[in-house]
């Protein structure tokens, strides 16, 4: 049996110890916040939290989360962080078709709470593990550099 605290809930599973953890989100949860752009990790689609860090859900299997703590784009939405991430990624013209965006808005509150006021090249490299075709970076960078005005002292990780 496979145990881990998903989003505040205990989850127990006897799924196969290399089911991806994208696929039992998706497949097993209903959890279809979290993406499968390239299933090798490279587009970050996928991010979700691991005890607080950022990982790419594609290339974990859920035997290797036993006891972890993750967190995903839903467990995420009640938080006042996640709220100012959504404000200004729409003012900022940030979302177009929205594929990337729940691993793009895991990745920017990332960076935020480790780097609440972090410089434009300090956002392009917060994000550089994670690709949009459609947006383009610059108007996700004007984004996340609002949140970071905005959302001053809410950052910090408790």
């Amino acid at each position: 049996m496979i145990s881990f605290t998903l989003n505040g809930r205990t989850v127990e599973t006897d799924a196969t110890a290399t089911t991806r953890l994208l696929d039992f989100l998706r497949e097993e949860l209903g959890l279809i916040g979290t993406k499968e752009g390239c299933g090798e990790g490279e587009c970050g689609a996928c991010s979700v939290f691991v005890n607080s860090l950022l990982q790419n859900s594609c290339l974990i299997p859920i035997g290797s989360i036993s006891g972890a703590h993750i967190q995903t784009i839903e467990g995420i939405m009640d938080t006042e962080q996640f709220k100012i991430l959504d404000e200004y990624y729409s003012l900022a013209g940030g979302v177009q078709c929205g594929y990337c965006i729940p691993g793009m808005v895991m990745a920017s509150a990332a960076l935020l709470s480790n780097n609440p006021q972090p410089t434009e090249e300090e956002i392009r490299e917060g994000i550089s593990g994670n690709l949009c075709r459609c947006t383009g970076y610059n108007m996700i960078v004007d984004a996340i550099n609002l949140a970071a005005k905005k959302g001053d002292g809410i950052w910090q990780k408790k």
